[in-house]
């Protein structure tokens, strides 16, 4: 009763706001890597090929609030009872009525059917993360390392959709970098949750310990950088004047969870801290400067 009360009582441009929170719009910071081909295959000049590439990475944002929904569905219970997630989801909260999510799902999933015949390939793509998401929320996620390694797989699928819409190839070295940096982000998230929220927040988090998923981080970060540095200097010598910034990113974002308690959401610590914001903005344009395509 009390949730159908706080529901009525919101107004339609409130309504409107919990639905757009429900897909987590904060969230589609990560389908920038959906741009990483753009970049690299030095094509940023090309209009035809920027409008495909964005939109792959809108679809990819259509794809991605889809399946936070379907998980907030599927947790909606164990949310209820989490201090924080209780009143931050819109489902949890009551905010959002599960008819209404929904509602909106199936508008989600009816603009990416459209897309399968705008862009086949991208979604085919996508196709592939919307059922790796399902598994992850009725299943994977609470297998330890599986959890984190789907985690990261979505990112690299991300990059391979931005591939495919400008159908172009993408070297092995860019591929293995995303799956390391993204599983330096994923156990960083799971480090922050043990240390913020211990057990609670996730059953599979009992399975870890802080030093445990430190570990992992460590690696996977050392992992990223050395591969990175061996993609730049295959692809192109003077993108090298790029990997100082990787490596301060990678030493800020650890400065950021460590001193500064962030990192449960990569997304949050990212557009709260402005010399990580600074670090991304200056390596998009050094990226630039390196590929800018050389005339005469």
């Amino acid at each position: 009763m009390n949730q159908f009360k706080t529901r009525s009582a919101i107004s339609p441009h409130g309504r409107f706001l919990a639905l757009l929170k429900l897909m987590r719009p904060k969230q589609w910071v990560k389908n920038g890597f959906v741009l990483a081909p753009l970049v690299f295959s030095a094509a940023f000049l090309d209009v035809s090929a920027i409008r495909h590439a964005v939109m792959a990475a809108l679809f990819f944002c259509v794809a991605s609030s889809a399946t936070y929904i379907i998980n907030d569905m599927y947790d909606i219970e164990r949310d209820r009872r989490h201090p924080k997630k209780s009143k931050t989801r819109p489902l949890a909260s009551g905010i959002v009525s599960v008819p209404a999510a929904l509602s909106l799902l199936v508008v989600l999933y009816g603009v990416l059917l459209w897309g399968w015949f705008v862009a086949p390939k991208v979604l085919g793509v996508i196709g592939a993360y919307l059922v790796l998401n399902l598994a992850y929320t009725f299943v994977l996620k609470h297998q330890p390392v599986v959890d984190i390694f789907t985690i990261a797989i979505g990112f690299v699928l991300r990059v391979y959709a931005g591939a495919m819409a400008l159908d172009v190839p993408v070297s092995s070295w860019m591929f293995i970098t995303t799956l390391c940096l993204a599983l330096y982000l994923a156990a960083v998230k799971r480090r922050q949750e043990l240390s913020q929220s211990g057990t609670e927040g996730r059953k599979v988090l009992e399975r870890y310990s802080v030093s445990l998923v430190d570990r992992y981080a460590e690696m996977s970060a050392t992992g990223a950088l050395l591969f990175y540095s061996m993609f730049v200097m295959s692809a192109k010598l003077e993108l090298v004047i790029t990997v100082p910034l990787v490596l301060f990113g990678l030493f800020r974002y650890w400065f950021v969870v460590e001193a500064l308690d962030g990192g449960e959401s990569p997304t949050d610590a990212l557009l709260a801290d402005w010399q990580l914001l600074l670090t991304v903005v200056l390596w998009v344009a050094a990226c630039g400067w390196a590929l800018w395509p050389v005339q005469g």
